[in-house]
């Protein structure tokens, strides 16, 4: 598991747009990485439209993970007009060494899946802050405040 103050994990993986995305390729500007666990569910659209409102103030990348395919993202931003980039962790490899793929539990059955998480990664490639477990009403904006505390 990272923690504050970490060398963020290294990735590469396929997005939503078609291409693939490098976090080490972002250097130099920091960058929001949330970890939702499904497109198009009420919780994680929620998020992601919160993300998308503010993404133009954040002066950050903004980027949401989750295990959903290329495809699934496609639709998932075409529907609600997302202005942030999808990133598909179909293998759960990001989410693993970010420490975010849990066990959890739904009506008494144990399953592994994404533990919502944002991390704030700041322009030399380390965890800034991190949230875990996080609840989504009002989540965007405290990270956007977080994000203008790094600015220079």
């Amino acid at each position: 598991m990272v923690e504050d103050g970490d060398k963020a994990p290294d990735f590469e993986v396929p997005t939503d747009g078609g291409g693939t995305l490098k976090l080490s390729r972002l250097r130099g500007k920091p960058v929001v990485l949330y970890f939702y666990p499904k497109d198009d569910t009420s919780g994680c659209t929620a998020e992601a439209k919160d993300f998308s409102r503010l993404a133009a103030d954040f002066g950050a990348e903004v980027i949401g993970v989750s295990p959903d395919g290329v495809e699934s993202h496609q639709k998932f931003r075409r529907k609600y007009d997302l202005a942030i980039t999808l990133a598909a962790d179909a293998d759960t490899a990001v989410a693993q060494a970010y420490g975010v793929w849990v066990e959890k539990s739904m009506y008494g059955r144990a399953y592994m899946g994404v533990e919502r998480s944002t991390f704030l990664i700041d322009g030399e490639g380390r965890i800034a802050r991190s949230w875990r477990k996080v609840k989504v009403p009002g989540h965007a904006e405290e990270v956007l405040s977080a994000t203008k505390a790094l600015a220079p």
